[in-house]
């Protein structure tokens, strides 16, 4: 079953420290899609405050790592193949907030969508896609 606890668990258990250091919280999770959130720390921001690029596109990537676990209803793990980042305005606030979802997933591949949102303003930040190959069945 699909839910938060087993896709943190999933998260937790196999990504590297370095992302798991940006303390990610699972928030949403169902075959539609997942949501993170992270927390912005003095260790992710640069000068001004604004959450870095490499922050901002790890989450999103993770995020739809997720997702496309949570969409084929089981946690696997996949290869990122691409990973495109538009930055739309510094990410500033007290948090960012990652929605992703599936787009289409075939047998080899699946495309993802994932849009940062900077929390309180709950204005976009960042808009990601990618694409993902998976395990052979």
């Amino acid at each position: 079953m699909i839910d938060t606890t087993t896709v943190q668990r999933f998260l937790d258990q196999n990504f590297a420290p370095w992302v798991l250091a940006l303390q990610p919280r699972v928030t949403r999770a169902d075959t539609q899609g997942v949501t993170l959130s992270i927390p912005i720390t003095d260790d992710i921001a640069r000068v001004g405050g604004i959450v870095s690029g490499q922050a901002l596109a790890t989450l999103a990537d993770t995020a739809m790592v997720l997702a496309t676990g949570a969409h084929l209803g089981r946690m696997i793990p996949v290869a990122t193949v691409t990973l495109d980042t538009q930055f739309l305005r510094p990410g500033t606030g007290d948090g960012i907030e990652a929605t992703a979802t599936v787009t289409r997933a075939g047998r080899a591949l699946a495309f993802a969508q994932c849009t940062l949102t900077a929390q309180p303003a709950a204005k976009p930040v960042a808009l990601a896609t990618a694409t993902f190959a998976l395990p052979p069945a």
